[in-house]
């Protein structure tokens, strides 16, 4: 249910309740007004100041007189992080890994990865040795079928 707020005095206006109004000489910033009774339409026509009149929403939100006071937000806590052990590291190593310069890391981890590069490179090597003559067997085998099928 959507409640619109009057365009004089600013309270708030039910479905099927109210007046609505096009203005059709004055151009308007909004297409329909819409009014609380007629009383709010019947000042707006005659040009009165909603801020000069003390039953309205607006005057007395200038004036301060408002009987409630405003809510205040509560700030939602921030999340703590905590440091929790894991599988394959207990927490007093992570705890060193934090404490340890960042190119320190960064310098152990490139020679981590150079490594395993080469472990690749030497498994290729390898393979390389082993299944060279077989490579050009299986070639020879292809060409023959070939033939064969003709």
């Amino acid at each position: 249910m959507k409640k619109d707020a009057c365009y004089f005095s600013g309270s708030p206006v039910h479905p099927g309740r109210g007046i609505r109004y096009v203005p059709a000489l004055v151009v308007s910033t909004r297409a329909v007004l819409v009014f609380q009774a007629y009383k709010p339409f019947g000042l707006f026509l005659r040009k009165r100041n909603p801020r000069k009149i003390r039953w309205t929403v607006i005057y007395r939100k200038i004036h301060k007189k408002n009987v409630t006071e405003e809510v205040i937000r509560k700030r939602a806590k921030k999340a703590k992080k905590v440091a929790r052990p894991y599988s394959g590291a207990d927490l007093e190593t992570i705890r060193h890994k934090k404490a340890q310069r960042a190119t320190i890391r960064i310098a152990a981890r490139d020679a981590a990865v150079k490594e395993i590069k080469e472990r690749k490179d030497k498994k290729k090597e390898k393979a390389k040795q082993a299944g060279g003559g077989h490579a050009a067997q299986q070639k020879q085998a292809g060409k023959q079928q070939k033939h064969k099928g003709r």
